[in-house]
């Protein structure tokens, strides 16, 4: 059983890096020998993104830009089969499913270091990779583990990140990639605003032993776990723990969100959809589209050093009004699109717009790495010059 959890978590941990791939170039800098390469995308009132032209017929389909209407035309590479589908098959095998019907031809050996390589060796083999050096792809990269041993070589494509706990200075960075929320993993909450029916103070839910910043969390709940109207329980993934949490977040005012084994993680976006305000305690946090939401107005944010002081959390969430929790959760219900995936206006959407606005710089550093003689690796790359770290502040 062993063999088959660490053969799952590797075959997660890839997929969820892997599937998508994909070769970006904007409209704006199209030439017409790049418009044959790639598939054309237009626009419709709900999506940036919401009908594709075939390849072969982009010509014919030209996307128009009008004022400062950027839209963006998008190449899927066709992936080979063992990148895409064959992640699922051996996803079946560590499950000890016998039923591949659906996935010929599986091989029951998997090594995710050995994929990461054949992965990027094919990538670099490509005629549109080589052309720019892969500064003109997106790689979503949003598993904190995801392609850590190849990530060097594609450290120059947009990446989607889902913060920098493992990535280097010189591989990411605010200003060439893009930071994405974690999928929800529990149920949306559609009730209305209130608190009558929220009884718990502080709920938490998860893993108490992480490593490197996660440690606070062991420490959270040796502080926390006899505080009256407080529920803080460990707890790891299954289908009984996502209703548990579910029914733990619908009822309680307030959901605590410490680091992880990285900055982020996936319980800050289910407090989002819950309507259970954000207590993050999380130094280096970075937070996806962050220059249309404002978390202040609907999370709190407290320092590492002082939530570790004895009673100062519980104290002051006591002290926050029921008028402040309603515009919490008011200023939440408005922005929750931006944390679901299958709305046709949330999350996928608002990815893209973001990296669309790395569109002049994907430009420049084209235009600069071509006419470079000479390159001092010592360095830094200008694309990566914006600090990771944050300092966040307590904010009532």
């Amino acid at each position: 059983m062993a063999r088959k959890s660490s053969l799952l978590k590797q075959t997660l941990v890839f997929s969820a890096c892997t599937i998508l791939i994909i070769y970006a170039f904007f409209n704006t800098f199209l030439s017409s020998s790049t418009a044959a390469a790639t598939a054309g995308i237009s626009a419709k009132t709900s999506s940036l993104f919401a009908e594709q032209i075939s390849r072969e017929n982009l010509e014919e389909f030209p996307v128009k830009v009008t004022g400062n209407d950027k839209k963006v035309r998008v190449f899927m590479y066709d992936l080979p089969k063992k990148f895409t589908t064959g992640i699922i098959e051996s996803h079946a095998l560590a499950r000890g499913s016998s039923d591949l019907s659906k996935y010929p031809g599986s091989d029951p050996v998997y090594s995710d270091e050995k994929m990461q390589d054949e992965l990027v060796e094919w990538l670099e083999e490509q005629e549109y990779w080589r052309r720019n050096n892969g500064r003109d792809h997106v790689v979503f990269a949003g598993d904190p583990n995801a392609l850590y041993r190849v990530l060097d070589r594609v450290k120059n494509a947009v990446l989607l990140l889902s913060d920098f706990g493992r990535v280097r200075n010189d591989q990411g960075s605010l200003i060439k990639d893009v930071i994405v929320p974690y999928s929800h993993r529990i149920n949306v909450y559609n009730g209305d605003i209130g608190v009558e029916e929220r009884k718990t103070l502080l709920f938490f839910m998860g893993n108490r032993y992480r490593k490197d910043g996660g440690k606070i969390r062991d420490l959270l709940f040796q502080m926390l776990e006899k505080e009256e109207d407080v529920v803080i329980r460990h707890g790891t993934q299954s289908r009984e723990n996502r209703r548990t949490a579910t029914r733990g977040m619908h009822t309680s005012k307030f959901c605590l969100n410490p680091a992880g084994d990285t900055p982020s993680a996936c319980r800050l976006f289910d407090s989002i959809v819950s309507l259970c305000v954000p207590l993050i305690v999380s130094d280096s946090i970075e937070l996806p589209f962050e220059d249309v939401i404002d978390y202040r107005k609907i999370a709190i944010f407290v320092d590492t050093e002082s939530s570790l002081q004895p009673g100062y959390l519980v104290r002051m969430l006591r002290a926050v009004s029921t008028e402040k929790i309603l515009e919490y959760q008011k200023e939440m219900r408005a922005v929750k699109r931006y944390f679901v995936y299958g709305d046709s206006n949330g999350t996928v959407n608002e990815i893209w717009r973001e990296v669309a606005q790395k569109l002049p710089l994907i430009q420049l550093m084209i235009n600069r790495d071509k006419r470079l003689v000479k390159k001092d690796s010592t360095e830094p790359d200008c694309s990566c010059l914006c600090t990771n770290q944050s300092a966040p502040i307590t904010s009532l």
